[in-house]
């Protein structure tokens, strides 16, 4: 931990040493919630999101906050080890090239429904996903916009990996939103005294509506999970029809990085809201990814209690999207990756805001938190398509 801040109801305890005003200014509003268990923490990434920081874990008594998980519910990380030892320039083209044709990116979907069987199943569907179901039938195994990517890495184990980083697409921000909505109009009925400028909006577990919440938080974490699950087997397919067979494949890791859970710390059942935290329990595998044409982590978790057993979800943002757009070079953010023999996808300007150049230094966000996980595997960046 590099720091504690105790000007509010609660401590902010922080494993970063700098810090946003915005985002600084979201954590002191969760410190003064008047349902705060011990105190809140930021991961080394923590930065500005919507009402809670993203890299930010509070652990809440009896309450639901739907800003504190976000509008990517489930979004989180799979990677897998493969018996490759490496690839050449060449190869990694045509496996990628195969790749953009099996999996739509941005806002693209599948022009067909995939197969029903792959979804979360359910003898009976939560309100908003019967909503959107049928949407979701032609996004699932489709990568996203954002920060979302697909990369294969060289790993300092020796083996070629694969990694991947999505969420639950539409149908988690139609939750997310609905849900968020709602609380703010009960917060008005029952005269909460959290202030609307927050937008820390909350649902009582007691509630219909907290229950019902959950039930939709959990579908979306399964759905999440099953979009990385069959992208992950597409971008296997494209290695095998490349490679003609001549590869193997390790089991598959996966985490999420925005969800609630009832967890116990400090011997009290509390809910714990990760938004952009990545679950750090004592022998825990996670996946720690940098930025584009960085260093990315395999690790084991701490099990920290102080974090809430928890660690960063990535590098964090340093820049928002139009000012990366902005201020970055173009051509030395090109040569960045060029300079490294990286397969790479910046080509204009509008390119920048998920360049490496617009994030924090991976290294640092990793010595901050060696009190929270340890390193298992360095995986180096080979090739990387963003969504």
């Amino acid at each position: 931990m590099n720091q504690v801040i105790s000007t509010e109801n609660r401590p902010i305890k922080m494993w970063l040493d700098e810090i946003e005003e915005n985002a600084l200014t979201q954590a002191k509003n969760l410190a003064n919630l008047p349902f705060v268990h011990r105190h809140v923490a930021l991961m080394p990434d923590a930065h500005c999101g919507y009402g809670m920081p993203i890299g930010g874990v509070l652990a809440a008594k009896g309450v639901i906050i739907p800003n504190a998980v976000g509008v990517d519910i489930g979004c989180g990380m799979c990677a897998m080890r493969t018996s490759l030892e490496d690839l050449d320039t060449e190869t990694l083209k045509r496996i990628m090239s195969h790749v953009r044709q099996r999996i739509p990116m941005g806002f693209d979907w599948h022009k067909e429904k995939q197969d029903e069987a792959l979804m979360p199943l359910r003898d009976k569907l939560p309100l908003i996903t019967e909503r959107h179901y049928t949407k979701a039938l032609y996004q699932l195994g489709s990568l996203g916009g954002g920060n979302h990517f697909i990369e294969i890495q060289h790993g300092s184990d020796g083996a070629v990996w694969i990694m991947i980083h999505s969420g639950s697409r539409n149908l988690g921000k139609q939750v997310a939103d609905y849900y968020n909505k709602l609380a703010k109009r009960l917060n008005a009925r029952w005269h909460s005294n959290v202030p609307v400028s927050w937008d820390l909006a909350f649902l009582p577990i007691e509630t219909n509506e907290a229950h019902a919440y959950f039930d939709e938080m959990k579908y979306c974490v399964e759905f999440a999970f099953a979009n990385r699950k069959l992208m992950m087997e597409r971008v296997k397919q494209c290695f095998l029809e490349v490679l003609r067979g001549e590869v193997q494949f390790d089991e598959m890791i996966n985490i999420a990085h925005n969800y609630v859970a009832w967890e116990n710390h400090f011997n009290e059942n509390v809910l714990v809201h990760r938004k952009g935290a990545t679950r750090a329990k004592a022998g825990e595998t996670g996946i720690i990814p940098g930025s584009q044409g960085t260093k990315s982590y395999i690790t084991e978790g701490v099990g920290a209690p102080e974090s809430f057993e928890s660690c960063s979800h990535g590098a964090g943002r340093k820049m928002g999207r139009k000012q990366a757009q902005r201020e970055l070079n173009l051509e030395s953010e090109i040569k960045r990756l060029n300079d490294k023999g990286i397969v790479h996808d910046i080509r204009g300007v509008h390119d920048l805001d998920e360049a490496a150049g617009a994030y924090k230094d991976i290294d640092t966000v990793m010595a901050n938190q060696q009190d929270l996980v340890k390193v298992k595997v360095e995986l180096e960046p080979l090739a990387v398509v963003k969504g």
